[in-house]
């Protein structure tokens, strides 16, 4: 069962039954490419989405982020073409083959959702990569909408794909930088890297620590089952769409408070420096919302250190507090989150969660919630039954696996 469609509240203390048959997903992946196509692919990929721990608007200020990737992902059955043409199709939109020629390919052209994997092909060439076109089948798992990085996990499935078949010779996080750039510069959406490295570079039961500055990482473990812990994802079903200006505003007001503070990025004012920063801006007269995202900004790199300690020294339980903090400033600062999303922090603490916070982009999308094993079911209960009575459709749950990063499956058998 996939998040798009959503477990029943009390099926998210039983992990297997919610979450995808990966194996299944892509031999039928196979039938259906060699029924669209009339040549059966050369391999099928998979890349996942991700949630984030902790960190969020953190990346494009060179700051600290702290993903792990879901079991939920993109896979793409892919062959190779010689003749300059590519084929685009995916099974989870209405509407038959996107034709497109490579050499035509421009940034801003629209597409629709082939946009993402157009742009990666378009980012490639423009990097000097030798690609002559492809026949590409996707599928995806990851609710869209949902604040949990689909965009970035079909460039990042196309982009190793194409990075096999064509022998590019790129590592991971190349693969998740050119991922970027297709959705900076092709589809015109200024997200950060952390969505497409997460998905690039995570490993089963870890979480990824990422510096996006130099983009130096390290896997920490995150074993919750050995802790008696579960993570659940909670998707509001409210969508979010990061290319109406409203994520590109904040990037633009982080940038203006750097200038303001005589500083290249927002990375480079310590937690220990930001009282005085504050009062510095509010003094020059710098606009509110710019003091606030500021404050968020440099806040939140210094949540992602203090999980580190905590999941270093072994104490999952003691990150519940600093999810809640989280949350306050993403809510109250940063003003992206939305009153489902506050409904699922609160109705999730009032059942006795350790701790919530929305995660993503914001105005919409997902919230993660860290309980005990045993509560899993009566807080997922407890966030279903304050969303019914609030009037809203029922919420997605399922628990958030930390899984691996973006891969070649092994060979499936197509399905009957």
């Amino acid at each position: 069962m996939t998040g798009r469609t959503g477990p029943t509240a009390s099926s998210a203390t039983t992990a297997p039954s919610a979450l995808p048959d990966e194996r299944a997903v892509a031999a039928g992946l196979v039938t259906s490419f060699t029924g669209l196509y009339g040549r059966a692919p050369e391999g099928v990929w998979a890349a996942p989405g991700r949630v984030n721990l902790i960190g969020e608007y953190t990346d494009f200020n060179d700051g600290f982020v702290m993903p792990l990737a879901l079991p939920h992902a993109a896979l793409a059955a892919v062959a190779r073409r010689t003749d300059g043409e590519l084929r685009l199709h995916s099974t989870d939109v209405p509407g038959g083959v996107v034709s497109l020629r490579v050499d035509e390919l421009a940034p801003h052209s629209g597409h629709g959702w082939a946009a993402y994997p157009a742009g990666v092909v378009w980012a490639l060439r423009e990097a000097g990569h030798p690609v002559t076109g492809a026949d590409i089948q996707l599928t995806s798992t990851v609710p869209v909408g949902a604040g949990l990085s689909s965009s970035a996990a079909l460039e990042v499935v196309t982009a190793l794909a194409l990075n096999d078949l064509f022998g590019l010779g790129l590592d991971a996080p190349g693969l998740a930088v050119l991922g970027q750039r297709a959705e900076n510069a092709f589809v015109g959406v200024p997200c950060g890297v952390m969505d497409q490295m997460a998905s690039a570079c995570c490993t089963d039961g870890h979480a990824l620590y990422l510096d996006t500055r130099d983009l130096t990482q390290r896997q920490v473990p995150f074993d919750l089952a050995a802790h008696g812990l579960q993570l659940l994802v909670v998707d509001t079903r409210v969508k979010h769409a990061l290319g109406d200006g409203a994520y590109a505003e904040r990037r633009a007001g982080c940038e203006a408070g750097a200038r303001a503070l005589g500083i290249p990025i927002l990375r480079d004012l310590p937690y220990e420096g930001l009282d005085a920063a504050l009062r510095e801006l509010e003094a020059a007269g710098v606009d509110e919302s710019v003091v606030r995202y500021v404050r968020h900004v440099v806040s939140d790199n210094h949540r992602v250190e203090q999980i580190i300690a905590l999941l270093d020294g072994g104490d999952i339980r003691a990150a519940g507090p600093v999810l809640d903090d989280g949350h306050r400033s993403l809510r109250d600062d940063l003003r992206v989150s939305c009153p489902e999303l506050d409904l699922v922090a609160g109705a999730a603490k009032a059942a006795g969660a350790l701790g919530a916070r929305m995660t993503g982009g914001g105005f919409g999308g997902s919230a993660i919630v860290l309980v005990e094993r045993e509560a899993a079911g009566p807080v997922a209960d407890a966030v279903t039954g304050a969303f019914l009575s609030a009037g809203h459709a029922a919420p997605g749950i399922f628990p958030a696996v930390p899984s691996a990063g973006a891969r070649r499956l092994e060979p499936a058998e197509p399905a009957a």
